[in-house]
């Protein structure tokens, strides 16, 4: 199936690929790139089922290694740059037999480590003879976790052409919603067009300078976008769709951002690592009620959580049980609410603040606390507390320096007047420390 994807590149020859550090790269271009990596390949021995990285940032030649080593038959794990202890965890979690890296230069280095990898979810994909892949979690908290995926199952999604669009890539090759960016745009022969940092005056500016048509983000980096309203210095009119997922959106941010942007279409989408992206469709543009697709897909929910069955699914994790139930159901660990067709994501189960037997979902209080002059982020986690059990804790960073005292009296006086009393944060504590991770997803990590 990764020869079909090349094959399908080789019909857009002449168009534009790839735009990166500024500078187009065509279809005709990218194609030589994974011919001259073939070559490279071969010079290195690198063989069907071995496990190889390819590290570097999100540029045509390692998009093109990525797609030459699919097709070649390997277990790929891509890399973005990272600190040595924890890319030498990745390493060793993976098993990784050959280490391939490029270097801001385009430079390409390739070694063995001496490993051999012998997992038995390896030894599946071997037999199968088709390539696989490795993506690591966030791991905010504890280990990443490493879902191990059939290669072919997630590019036979990518079977029936779609509309060419300019989309921009957000998220890079090591996460799941990076690999799906790519594949969608080149099986379409559209644009993937990336950023060297994921900072809202960098993105508007590519939007604004490459037509960008799609953006797919993080609702974290929407409410930047919102605060530093960098959607008012650059022209959109380009734009024509928003995809927003990997968290709950809290509905304060939503409704301003179908205000700043009545022309833009927002959708909500539901991907994991461990399944692949969902297609999704929204109630409409202000709402946070989704209809989850069925193409290659069935859900159920159960006690009010959210199983999913998908083709494209992991076989398993190399570190970690598998939450599969008998009939190929994964436990996503997201309570959800049902409206019809519709479910709504409140949170995940680990998220849930406990108040004295009462649930408290952080996105709730979240979206009630924007409210609030003068705030421009919150975060809801949960406290520990001797009489019930936990306290609602809300970390909150403002737009203009005020008295914390001051802050954390108006936010309790407000959400006191829209919530129960349960749900009222009893700490409220102003900072300006980063409150995401690099990937802009919110990190909510109990005081």
């Amino acid at each position: 199936m990764s020869l079909t994807l090349i094959e399908k590149m080789s019909a857009f020859a002449g168009a534009e690929a790839i735009v990166f550090n500024g500078a187009v790269h065509e279809y005709g271009e990218l194609l030589r790139l994974v011919a001259d990596w073939d070559a490279f390949l071969d010079e290195h021995e690198v063989r069907r089922g071995e496990v190889a990285t390819i590290e570097g940032v999100s540029s045509p030649l390692a998009c093109a290694g990525l797609i030459a080593l699919a097709a070649r038959g390997a277990i790929v794990v891509p890399l973005t740059p990272l600190p040595e202890a924890k890319r030498e965890e990745f390493l060793d979690v993976a098993s990784v037999e050959v280490v391939i890296r490029v270097d801001d230069r385009g430079v390409r280095r390739c070694e063995r480590t001496g490993r051999t990898a012998a997992h038995e979810l390896y030894e599946r994909l071997r037999a199968s003879g088709g390539p696989g892949l490795v993506l690591f979690s966030s791991g905010t908290s504890g280990r990443s976790k490493a879902s191990v995926l059939d290669f072919d199952a997630m590019l036979a999604r990518y079977r029936d052409s779609g509309k060419a669009q300019r989309i921009l890539s957000f998220l890079n090759l090591d996460h799941i919603g990076g690999i799906n960016t790519l594949l969608h745009t080149l099986s379409t022969g559209g644009t993937v067009v990336t950023v060297p940092e994921r900072s809202p005056d960098t993105v508007f500016a590519a939007i604004a300078e490459h037509r960008v048509q799609v953006l797919p983000t993080t609702p974290t980096f929407l409410n930047m976008v919102l605060i530093s309203r960098v959607h008012e210095r650059y022209p959109t009119g380009s734009l024509e769709l928003i995809t927003y997922g990997t968290e709950p959106m809290p509905e304060q941010t939503l409704q301003r951002l179908a205000a700043a942007l009545p022309q833009v279409r927002l959708k909500q989408t539901y991907g994991l690592s461990e399944l692949g992206i969902l297609p999704t469709r929204s109630k409409s543009n202000d709402s946070l009620w989704v209809k989850l697709g069925t193409a290659g897909f069935e859900h159920k929910i159960i006690d009010g959580v959210l199983w999913i069955r998908s083709e494209m699914a992991m076989l398993g994790y190399l570190n970690a049980p598998a939450p599969f139930d008998e009939d190929g159901f994964f436990n996503t660990q997201d309570q959800v609410e049902v409206d019809g067709d519709y479910v709504r994501i409140l949170g995940r189960t680990s998220e849930i603040i406990n108040v004295g037997g009462e649930k408290v979902y952080p996105s709730e209080v979240e979206s009630v606390v924007l409210e609030v002059d003068n705030i421009a982020e919150a975060t809801v986690a949960g406290r520990p507390s001797p009489v019930t059990g936990m306290v609602v804790k809300a970390v909150v960073r403002l737009h203009l320096d005020e008295d914390a005292r001051a802050v954390a009296r108006r936010v309790r006086e407000h959400c006191l007047r829209r919530l129960e009393p349960f749900k009222v944060p009893a700490v409220v504590e102003v900072s300006a420390r980063p409150q995401h991770s690099d990937r802009f997803k919110k990190i909510r990590n109990p005081a």
